[in-house]
């Protein structure tokens, strides 16, 4: 079996991906989520934070295993648009971050930075690799 990267900057956002999910799951795990128990929120409010917070770890685990896979293709055409798609979403999920944060605190926008660099990060990734030259993608 010859296995050969033809993409890296989408092995390295699979690869960013991968740990993103990780972190995502474990902070909720271990800072978010359990503070939900404590609270005064109620039961269904807990249930739609915790299954919402979920779906994004697993939304990035989705990413990182396509990024990868994405990563090994030849054909550039086939993985384009999903991969155009994949960067609208986190640029939507950057807005909503940010939009949401400034609409409730302004202030708060300053705890926003290290997730919004690495969004930017990782978009920028993502259209490196889908403007590979056909030279290099092959």
């Amino acid at each position: 079996m010859n296995i050969k990267v033809r993409n890296v900057y989408f092995l390295i956002a699979g690869v960013l991906a991968m740990l993103f999910a990780f972190t995502h799951a474990w902070n909720g795990q271990s800072a978010v989520l359990p503070t939900l128990l404590v609270s005064s929120i109620s039961m269904d409010n807990r249930i739609v934070f915790s299954y919402v917070w979920h779906i994004i770890t697993a939304e990035n685990l989705v990413f990182a295993i396509a990024f990868i896979l994405m990563s090994l293709q030849n054909d550039r055409l086939k993985i384009q648009s999903v991969a155009w798609t994949i960067v609208s979403l986190l640029i939507v999920r950057m807005m909503v971050i940010l939009g949401i944060t400034a609409f409730y605190d302004v202030a708060a926008l300053t705890n926003t930075l290290i997730d919004s660099i690495g969004i930017v990060i990782y978009v920028v990734l993502i259209i490196l690799g889908i403007r590979m030259s056909r030279e290099k993608f092959s």
